[in-house]
């Protein structure tokens, strides 16, 4: 009987190391390197740096289109399709031009292809773009430039480039300073929405007058610079954005701005959101806060105003650190609502 036992457990293990060897990848180590670097990835992912420190980066790489499956069915990237027709800024783009056609294309699919990106801009534009859409009105400038600030940081007003552009209309420090932008130790005004906005507004103005009018050109010079791309058309005997070779970047840069248009104008139409699906401004108020002492800590300011610090650098984007030196600010925190969310009060003796 115990040989019989023996016998009959040799066999059974036997078969496990049969079936183990079936089962495991023959470059096991290598799998287990590469789900260890996955799990890395995805832990750096959670730290989410681009709330304070984005620095979005052009899409460069090739990439095949995949399937996107709804419902048990089959639907492919190509069952959506670029409009014959498309207007940017009260003037057609010349979709009928066969490389014109394609560069927006390219674009226009690019946006697409990361399904899970383009929602998130999508809802994001309920947060960004009033603000925007407010002060382009004001300006007497056409409202999709708002489109630009997809392009520009993603609507992350602490982006930040390699370039050291900042903020979410992404200013270099020397144009920051030509339209009256600070920047300091303490602050960078480059990521304040609404003067970010105010500096664009002016920028954009000056280019199109620089640019004889056309907002394409207006657009390219924002990307490359006003004196670069009149070398260029100079230089090519042309007058016309569309038939400009130039840089890849701003080659990009105008068909991404109106593939950006023709998708978040209609996120119904492109990514099944209505709405109220979209990210809404969170109802805030300014007040003035008087450092007396050396330096007060933002934790500090934000607990006195009833919230926490994340919330407070996430409405206060031009503060660069987590402390105030001695002076006086203007500073952005949530609407105090009562019971449930009042500002502490100091007590009366």
């Amino acid at each position: 009987m115990i040989i019989r036992g023996m016998h009959s457990l040799l066999i059974v293990s036997y078969i496990s190391v049969i079936l183990l060897l079936i089962c495991t990848p023959v470059s096991a180590a290598t799998d287990l390197a590469d789900n260890n670097d996955q799990k890395h990835e995805s832990e750096k992912e959670l730290l989410l740096p681009e709330v304070l420190d984005g620095q979005p980066e052009p899409e460069d790489r090739l990439v095949i289109l995949p399937e996107i499956k709804r419902e048990g069915e089959r639907f492919f990237l190509s069952s959506f399709k670029l409009p014959d027709k498309i207007t940017f800024a009260g003037v057609s783009v010349p979709l009928d031009n066969w490389q014109v056609r394609e560069r927006v294309e390219y674009e226009f699919y690019q946006f697409l292809e990361d399904q899970g990106e383009s929602i998130i801009l999508a809802k994001r534009t309920g947060r960004c773009f009033p603000p925007a859409e407010k002060q382009l009105a004001d300006a007497g400038l056409p409202d999709d430039l708002k489109y630009m600030l997809l392009v520009e940081s993603k609507c992350i007003s602490a982006a930040y480039s390699r370039a050291k552009a900042s903020g979410p209309w992404q200013f270099i420090p020397s144009t920051g300073r030509r339209y009256r932008l600070k920047s300091d130790a303490v602050r960078d005004e480059r990521r304040n929405l609404e003067m970010s906005t105010e500096a664009a507004v002016k920028y954009l103005k000056y280019l199109k007058d620089f640019q004889d009018n056309d907002w394409f050109l207006a657009m390219a010079s924002y990307n490359a610079g006003e004196e670069r791309i009149r070398k260029l058309l100079k230089e090519q005997k042309i007058s016309d954005f569309w038939r400009m070779h130039g840089p890849r970047e701003t080659m990009r840069y105008v068909p991404r701005i109106i593939a950006a248009k023709e998708i978040y104008s209609q996120p119904e139409k492109y990514l099944g959101l209505t709405k109220k699906d979209l990210y809404m401004p969170l109802e805030t108020e300014t007040i003035t806060v008087n450092v007396k002492e050396s330096q007060r800590a933002l934790t500090s300011i934000a607990e006195e105003f009833g919230t926490y610090l994340l919330e407070l650098k996430m409405l206060n984007p031009e503060f660069k650190k987590d402390v105030l030196p001695h002076g006086s600010y203007q500073i952005r925190v949530p609407r105090q609502t009562c019971p449930s969310r009042c500002f502490k009060q100091e007590k009366i003796p």
